[in-house]
């Protein structure tokens, strides 16, 4: 109930620090690390680590001065975005945040990790991608600035997600394919293995176990959540873009966070407040043809990803649409089948020169005999 009540308090500290967007002093991206000592009042806090400091005898203190670092990196080196708000937002985290909270979470301003309670989590500055995950919500802040309720909210879960798990992938230099696409699997209930809070890849199967039941997220609109529960299932829903992105990003192979993750990005900045599913699927389709070009095999693969997860790309005729699909899982859309699909269709030309060049025998030897 702790956890609960603090999150609620803070969620509405991100929405009302959110309007006020311009009000963070810059500072490079500077980070800066507090102990708050299980303590909830942040003024009290004493500083551990700075930009220029040596690490701390604190692992907690330095796994977050590193993965705020890894964080901001990724966003300046991928896209070229300087820190959360763009414009070179200072980063401050506090550590030992409160008494067993089992929270991380961007508050608007900074980065406050809980020491989770040993049993749900562990301490929450040991998971990247969650790390990734709440400063992205800065990030979606200060771009589309997704309603936090029903699809616009599950948008917002979801871009956090996509790109959380981005920076895990950027700092491991693992493909698309070798990417285990968990998110939280570092902290999530520590007693039991295997699991994790979200599966990109699998939405709805990344725990299932008799302390904390079956994963409720679902991959697809036919299985759409209606509820006023969780802001609108905002966590549950958002599978549905989550698993969109990962079929997206091994459509098209290689690294996720480089042309992938460049459609979501400029989507990301390209979208509004309100937007639903259908809003952001149709600008990732439209920013791929934008990109990559129109019918290129990285706007296929985005078309694949959003029918994959029930969705149709507005104003694309159903039969060019399941024409693009069967192009793209054919191995000619990209991702792993890529190679064999190039060398299917350099076999198909060359036997077509054989044929060219023997009608062309053919022909020579009419006009001889005649």
């Amino acid at each position: 109930m702790n956890t609960l009540l603090t999150t609620a308090r803070l969620r509405g500290e991100r929405t009302v620090r959110a309007s006020f967007t311009g009000a963070a002093a810059p500072g490079g991206g500077r980070r800066t690390i507090f102990d708050c000592r299980e303590s909830e009042f942040l003024p009290g806090a004493t500083l551990a680590r700075p930009e220029d400091g040596p690490e701390a005898g604190d692992e907690a203190v330095n796994r977050a001065f590193d993965a705020l670092g890894l964080t901001r990196d990724f966003y300046k080196e991928v896209f070229q975005r300087n820190s959360i708000d763009g414009k070179g937002m200072r980063l401050d985290g506090f550590i030992h945040y409160g008494e067993s909270i089992n929270n991380a979470f961007w508050d608007g301003r900074e980065m406050l990790f809980g020491d989770g309670d040993g049993k749900e989590f562990s301490n929450l500055t040991g998971s990247l991608d969650v790390i990734g995950h709440e400063l992205t919500h800065g990030v979606t802040d200060h771009t589309a600035g997704f309603e936090y309720h029903d699809q616009s909210g599950a948008l917002n879960e979801s871009m956090s997600d996509v790109f959380g798990s981005l920076v895990k992938q950027w700092s491991l230099k693992q493909t698309a394919e070798d990417a285990d696409w968990l998110i939280g699997a570092e902290v999530w209930t520590p007693g039991i293995g295997g699991d994790a809070l979200r599966s990109m890849k699998d939405p709805g199967n990344a725990y299932d176990n008799a302390v904390f039941g079956k994963d409720r997220q679902v991959d697809r609109m036919g299985k759409f959540i209606h509820t006023t529960r969780d802001n609108g299932g905002v966590h549950d829903n958002s599978g549905i873009p989550n698993k969109a992105f990962y079929l997206a990003a091994v459509g098209i192979g290689g690294f996720a966070w480089e042309a992938p993750g460049s459609i979501w990005y400029e989507s990301l900045k390209a979208s509004g407040p309100e937007d639903q599913f259908q809003d952001f699927a149709n600008t990732t389709f439209h920013k791929a043809g934008e990109l990559f070009g129109a019918g290129s095999p990285e706007q296929s693969a985005v078309l694949a990803a959003w029918q994959g997860v029930e969705i149709q790309i507005s104003g694309v005729p159903a039969g060019l649409a399941r024409a693009r699909r069967s192009f793209a899982t054919n191995g000619f859309g990209g991702g792993a089948g890529r190679d064999d699909g190039l060398a299917a269709l350099s076999r198909q030309i060359g036997e077509l020169n054989t044929k060219v060049t023997g009608l062309a025998r053919d022909m020579s030897g009419l006009k001889g005999a005649a």
